[in-house]
């Protein structure tokens, strides 16, 4: 590369060496005197000056003029330039030192460039740069930037000596990575060896224990700060009004916001953003057009930060006026902002706005790519998300860990595994780095799509498992009617010395209670919390009654909700209400039903459930009264919808359906199916349709439930002896059961149907849930 080429952009306007002398005392005042960075401009005029002259036209060595240009272009956001520099000066075989390596991998992290950031690794290696504490530091920041924690803690564990900058920069690659475990452990082994924090150190705590939600250790930090510093700079308090904000405690984050004597831009976002994430929406516009009136501009950071909260929250509304200040106020709508942009409109439903925002970014990355598959995936737009998806790898765009996760949990949502197993194709021929995300992902894939054997088998290739993967691995196990084998898998799991966390025990008493397994559910919560000492959750009570509930313990599963430490919700209510309509109790169907409306008035399965157990026990008046209820408010029952994949696309039934351009086929299909059922003694059972209407009618309302329509789909659109694979969005009904084993068995065929709840493999005309689901 010629340097005349890197600086011939603009031309030069400093013309005396004074001038370019001055320009480069810039980076070399001291800390204590103000500083002010060179624009792009004046970089590249310097540069321009510099090269004029032959490096000669300053006291400054070229070497100090080369560190000035690294540093500047690197801080003008003009990494590229950088690290053209540094190539070009490695080439020539200039002196490059222990000041110039920081800046040069601060322009790698820019850029994620993690093959050049290792480059010059060993170059420091070999010229003994990484003695000094500084280049050290240097490196584990760029390896963290640039995903590499192993590559950081690696070199971190093998420094010649740390401060403790080293710490909290490592620190800081923790929580940056989410490995909150790690980052806690690094914090313990800080006191043992009585490091005194930096005020970096500190703010990289705080974080963390805001991303755990950990308030009482953050307020221990607090007191720790408030004891040990005269006085606790605008960053420190910035760092606590994000906790406390965070974990909703808005009173002591305003307090300490307000006792600010100088608010400078982060601590307005810092405060704003948390009245969003609490949902206090007005606060927040409020505080927002007061930080206006006191002409404190919101730049993008602000503006990211609050976009983002909206997307979390499904503030739609207050995301749309974000949106419309940025437009009217001529700000600059980068990538990174119009990303977060299409995610919060992608959260909140908005396909056609986030869509908008995409199409008006000319150079597109990765992040925005992967932004708008998502919100593609969000909105059930299946078809639009994988034509996206081969749309971005036509235009050159090599997708990342984050882009194929989606793409995976679309996959797992829809049980496309034709699909999914495409895209694990894409993850090998791009050589995709497969983290422990993304490897997770994969797996539940298989699993949620009805191949379990490929999810075991990819299990069992992993080496480094965390937490996630195995409590994926069991709650797919459990999905699967698999119980035992989820319960001796977490016997492998104690004996890896792995610890298990509350999602563990939710999927393992899922397992049970789909296998039956109720004695071996009661010793796994009893385990949780006198072996493990975890407080059950609401989530785990939900478990215990849907087990016994299930297994017809109705008595006893009502009797864990009277003895409940905290207030039943939905989730316990709806675990007994599910039992009751199995069961046929109407009684106590009826009470749960009354809690489920009392709670969630506006949610119509619960009238629906209730409408149901009338209709089993033959009160119609009662139905009536409850479909007058719901047709008053307004409310629709949620249509029965059953999808199968074939040849890469997925098709949709709902009961009835009339709408499928192979409706005819279908139909024929249906009837040949009818009629084959009949030569093999089916006889429908007509309890499962809930109208009061006569017994020929609910037969043939019984045929065209959406699962049949699919499974006639698939036989007139499959090879013979090829499996079927059905995902229905609600509970089989026992009907549909009972003819899907017989259809198995007359067609030769493997039907694998995933529920609400779980999955049933149809062999042979038997099921593997052993008629207990």
């Amino acid at each position: 590369m010629d340097m005349m080429k890197v600086a011939a952009t603009e031309k030069p306007s400093l013309s005396s060496p004074s001038a370019l002398a001055s320009t480069i005392k810039f980076i070399q005042i001291p800390k204590s005197e103000t500083f002010l960075q060179p624009t792009l401009e004046q970089t590249r005029q310097t540069h321009a000056l510099m090269v004029k002259t032959h490096f000669n036209g300053t006291k400054f060595s070229p070497s100090a003029q080369f560190n000035f240009l690294i540093t500047s272009y690197t801080k003008n956001s003009q990494p590229h330039s950088a690290l053209d520099i540094y190539t070009y000066l490695r080439r020539m075989d200039y002196e490059v030192d222990n000041f110039m390596v920081p800046a040069v991998l601060k322009a790698c992290s820019f850029v994620s460039n993690t093959q050049l950031g290792k480059e010059i690794h060993g170059f420091a290696v070999k010229n003994g740069l990484t003695e000094d504490v500084f280049v050290s530091n240097a490196l584990i920041q760029m390896y963290s930037e640039c995903d590499s924690v192993v590559s950081a803690r690696l070199l971190f564990d093998n420094m010649y000596e740390r401060d403790a900058v080293s710490w909290s920069t490592m620190i800081r690659c923790y929580v940056r990575s989410k490995l909150y475990m790690e980052a806690l452990e690094m914090i313990r082994k800080m006191q043992i060896l009585q490091i005194r924090p930096s005020e970096v150190a500190m703010i990289s705590m705080i974080t963390l224990f805001a991303d755990l939600m950990d308030v009482e250790t953050g307020k221990a930090m607090h007191a720790y700060v408030t004891r040990n510093l005269e006085k606790m700079s605008f960053q420190l308090t910035t760092a606590f009004i994000h906790i406390y904000a965070k974990s909703g405690n808005l009173a002591s984050a305003r307090l300490l916001f307000n006792g600010l004597n100088q608010k400078t831009v982060v601590s307005w976002t810092a405060m704003i953003a948390g009245y969003i994430h609490c949902n206090k929406l007005e606060e927040g516009m409020k505080l927002f057009a007061r930080m206006i009136e006191e002409r404190i501009k919101p730049n993008e950071i602000t503006l990211l930060c609050l976009v983002v909260e909206c997307g979390f929250v499904g503030a739609l509304e207050l995301g749309k006026q974000l949106h419309v200040y940025i437009l009217r106020n001529g700000i600059c709508l980068s990538r990174a902002l119009a990303t977060a942009l299409v995610d919060m409109y992608g959260k909140c439903g908005e396909i056609r706005n986030a869509r908008a925002v995409f199409d008006s970014v000319k150079d597109k990355d990765v992040m925005i790519w992967s932004a708008m598959i998502a919100a593609y995936a969000q909105t059930h737009c299946i078809d639009q998300a994988f034509d996206l998806f081969v749309k971005m790898r036509e235009n050159g765009v090599r997708p990342n860990q984050v882009t194929m996760t989606t793409m995976l949990s679309l996959c797992a949502e829809t049980g496309a595994l034709d699909m999914g197993k495409w895209v694990h194709t894409v993850i090998d021929r791009q050589a995709v780095e497969m983290d422990t995300i993304l490897k997770t992902a994969l797996l539940e894939m298989y699993a949620k799509c009805g191949d379990i054997d490929g999810a075991w088998k990819l299990f069992r290739e992993v080496r480094d498992r965390d937490i996630g993967m195995w409590n994926t691995m069991m709650a797919g196990l459990g999905m699967h009617g698999c119980g035992k084998e989820a319960l001796e898998l977490f016997s492998e799991m104690e004996r890896e010395g792995v610890r298990p966390n509350d999602i563990t025990f939710i999927g393992l008493l899922n397992a049970c209670s789909h296998a039956g397994l109720v004695e071996e559910g009661k010793l796994i919560f009893e385990k949780m919390v006198h072996a493990f000492a975890l407080v059950p959750k609401i989530e785990h009570y939900g478990c215990m009654v849907d087990l016994l509930g299930r297994a017809g313990l109705l008595d006893e599963a009502y009797g864990i909700i009277k003895s409940l430490p905290i207030r039943a919700n939905s989730i316990i209510w709806s675990a007994l209400l599910a039992a009751c309509k199995l069961h046929h109790n109407t009684v106590l169907g009826e009470m749960a039903a009354r809690q489920l409306v009392y709670l969630e008035p506006q949610n119509c399965g619960y009238n629906v459930s209730i409408s149901n157990i009338y209709a089993v026990a033959n009160r119609w008046n009662d139905v009536a009264e409850v479909r007058k209820a719901m047709k008053n408010k307004g409310m629709r029952k949620e249509p029965g919808l059953s999808c199968i994949e074939v040849n890469g696309y997925v098709h949709e039934f709902i009961m009835g359906d009339k709408a499928h351009p192979e409706i005819e086929k279908i139909n024929d299909m249906v009837s040949e199916m009818g009629n084959k059922l009949k030569e093999a003694g089916y006889m429908a059972d007509t309890s499962a349709v809930l109208r009061n209407i006569d017994e020929e009618e609910k037969e043939t309302a019984l045929n065209y439930h959406s699962e049949k329509l699919a499974i006639a789909f698939g036989l007139i659109s499959t090879a013979p002896g090829t499996p079927i694979q059905i995902v229905k969005n609600l509970r089989v009904c026992k009907d549909c059961h009972t003819a899907t084993k017989l259809l198995s068995k007359i067609y030769q065929r493997v039907v694998i149907v995933r529920d609400r709840k779980r999955f049933h493999h149809f062999r042979d005309g038997t099921c593997s849930c052993g008629d207990y689901w």
